[in-house]
């Protein structure tokens, strides 16, 4: 084998404590930037951590925080067929998405420098110093996803996202809150090892893409996440991480080699379907993906 377990061992491990402060100091310093702008100071707004970061799988490489700063009073809604707003007493709301958009992007210029933040598509990158790490600070409002029941109080009741639109007019709709309770639970019934095979395996694409391993380009963290969640429990109870590593791989390159095998796969929150063309990526790329860190580890 290519990779050895105290190799294994060492991945497994989250950011060290100087790393995770840089984290902690990100976060912090875009609530701060928040709450001194004056228009947003007086509004419904979370400032909420997500991704990788929130549920420490982040690797030292790629461990940038994601923020997202919510809008609690608008949403994007998705209805049942067959009903409206007007069925569940809701309203058109008042702030377009573009102007909230442009808000956080004034509030994090004064706060932090125009020359320390990007507009990106989709959101803001804050740059780092010595002091705290890269920011990506994605403006959100709440989505929710109606079902028609209600609860006994009479209101309606709804899951419960975070939406926001792209430059270019994307809606994207996801749901942090459901991937970090799953992830959390999946950790705890594995003993630890399903966030710990996470970080093995962001570690080894981040190595395969420093040797320029083919295959290994643009394999999104999110979607190791993800691919790891498909993971059978029986996966994570060997005594060692290598024999961890193998039967994961073994087993989600197998039921990706098919797209029968792997069409209702969900993402980590079991909200939105794995593969399908709305997403970034493809079945074909992750089982090609997983082929490749396979041979590079040198399994048998």
């Amino acid at each position: 084998m290519n990779i050895s377990e105290d190799t294994f061992v060492s991945w497994a491990q989250g950011p060290g404590k100087t790393e995770a402060d840089k984290c902690e100091n990100a976060e912090t310093a875009v609530r701060k930037a928040i709450a001194a702008d004056v228009e947003l100071s007086k509004m419904d707004i979370s400032v909420l951590p997500q991704g990788s970061y929130n549920a420490r799988t982040n690797v030292r490489q790629d461990s940038d925080v994601d923020i997202c700063v919510r809008h609690n009073t608008w949403f994007f809604p998705d209805y049942p067929e067959g009903t409206t707003k007007e069925t569940f007493g809701n309203v058109s709301g008042k702030l377009p998405f573009s102007d909230f958009k442009d808000m956080v992007e004034k509030a994090l210029n004064d706060y932090f420098g125009e020359n320390s933040v990007k507009r990106g598509d989709k959101a803001f990158d804050v740059h780092a110093n010595t002091y705290r790490i890269d920011a990506d600070v994605v403006p959100t409002f709440e989505h929710r996803r109606y079902n028609g029941q209600q609860n006994s109080d009479g209101s309606f009741h709804f899951l419960s996202g975070v939406g926001f639109k792209t430059d270019s007019g994307k809606l994207i709709l996801n749901w942090p809150d459901q991937t970090y309770d799953n992830g959390v639970a999946r950790n705890d019934a594995t003993g630890r090892s399903y966030k710990r095979g996470i970080r093995i395996l962001k570690r080894l694409r981040n190595k395969m893409q420093d040797e320029d391993i083919a295959g290994s380009a643009n394999i999104a963290s999110f979607l190791i996440e993800c691919l790891v969640w498909n993971a059978p429990l029986e996966a994570f109870e060997h005594d060692t991480y290598s024999a961890i590593v193998r039967h994961v791989i073994a087993d989600i390159w197998n039921r990706t080699r098919k797209d029968e095998d792997c069409k209702d796969w969900g993402e980590v929150n079991e909200l939105k379907y794995l593969f399908r063309p709305v997403q970034p990526w493809t079945r074909e790329q992750a089982n090609t993906f997983l082929h490749a860190a396979w041979n590079y580890i040198g399994f048998k």
